[in-house]
């Protein structure tokens, strides 16, 4: 099972990452955020870091797209995350240039395959996050119970408050219909010292144990 660690401030921590299996790393580009990633790397820095399996991930929160796509060429970024109330026309401008990533903040009682029935045919993946009162993570998992017998039919990635102890909850989760289109684990905060700063002692074991599902 692939994973993605969010949040990174460091690109000694994304070369790290690299080296102990982890396939997305990624940077915020909300100024908003305490994770807000052009507060400690510069573009030049982030543009020429590259591990050797590793990739990056730029994280937009209802940026302006001309913005937007300097960013992914500064930074050298391999997919976008849209994070917050982007709409299918917006998302299909940022598409023609780059991959993709529309997030989506889910509630107990809502009606997944609705929300995303109109990015189904623009964006490359979705992901699935705990919706909160900003548009950041939570630290909490949402009821995965609403995934488990959709047929999303696009690759997504499973966020929202995943942490060490998970791990049983996520192989369970894997043998769901859902899991046809689970494309990787989304992990943040769970894992940090600090926001921005993650613990390696905890990533690692967790990369290794998410490698056998």
């Amino acid at each position: 099972m692939r994973a993605k660690v969010c949040g990174l401030n460091s690109v000694n921590q994304m070369m790290q990452l690299d080296e102990i299996g982890v396939d997305f790393a990624g940077f915020i580009f909300y100024p908003k955020s305490p994770r807000y990633v052009l507060n400690t790397v510069s573009k030049v820095e982030l543009k020429k870091a590259k591990g050797a399996n590793i990739n990056k991930v730029g994280v937009f929160v209802n940026e302006n797209p001309d913005q937007l796509l300097s960013l992914v060429d500064d930074c050298g970024l391999y997919l976008a995350q849209l994070h917050g109330d982007e709409t299918p026309r917006y998302c299909e401008k940022i598409a023609d240039y780059i991959s993709v990533i529309k997030a989506f903040r889910l509630r107990d009682d809502d009606d997944v395959l609705w929300k995303i029935k109109d990015y189904q045919d623009i964006v490359d993946m979705f992901l699935f996050d705990t919706a909160g009162a900003e548009y950041g993570g939570t630290g909490k998992r949402f009821n995965w119970d609403i995934l488990l017998s959709l047929n999303i039919n696009k690759p997504f990635f499973l966020s929202g408050g995943i942490g060490p102890t998970d791990i049983d909850a996520l192989k369970s989760f894997s043998t769901s219909p859902v899991a046809k289109d689970l494309f990787a684990v989304d992990v943040n905060s769970q894992f940090e010292i600090t926001p921005g700063l993650k613990d390696m002692t905890k990533v690692k074991p967790f990369i290794q144990e998410l490698s056998q599902i």
